[in-house]
C-alpha cells in the first residue's frame, strides 16, 4: 500500500450534513482497501481566483494509505459529485 494525500475542496452552500455524507461516501472507499491516516478539516477558506463565480470553498484534507485502484475510484466519484468544486490527490514521497 502507498501513502496519499488528497485534498477536497467542497462548495461553500453545501449543507453540513450533505458535505459530511459525501465525505464519508469518500472514507468508504478508502477503509474498503486501506485506511485513513488523518482528516484536517480547514474550514471555509478564500480561494486564490474565482471558480464559476464563487470565491470561498469548504477544505477538507486527508492523508491515506491505499492502493492506486481507491485512487482512481476516488478521483472518478469526486469528478461526477456536484458539491466538490476541485480536488487533488497526490502520492506522498515515502
Amino acid at each position: 500500500m502507498r501513502k496519499y494525500e488528497a485534498m477536497f475542496i467542497f462548495l461553500p452552500t453545501l449543507e453540513e450534513e450533505k458535505r459530511s455524507q459525501l465525505f464519508n461516501r469518500f472514507k468508504g472507499i478508502i477503509e474498503e482497501n486501506g485506511s485513513v491516516t488523518s482528516v484536517d478539516e480547514w474550514g471555509l477558506r478564500k480561494l486564490a481566483y474565482l471558480i464559476d463565480d464563487i470565491g470561498e470553498g469548504y477544505y477538507v484534507l486527508v492523508n491515506f494509505q491505499s492502493t492506486p485502484e481507491v485512487v482512481k475510484e476516488m478521483d472518478r466519484v469526486a469528478r461526477i459529485s456536484d458539491g466538490i468544486m476541485r480536488h487533488m490527490i497526490i502520492r506522498e514521497e515515502e
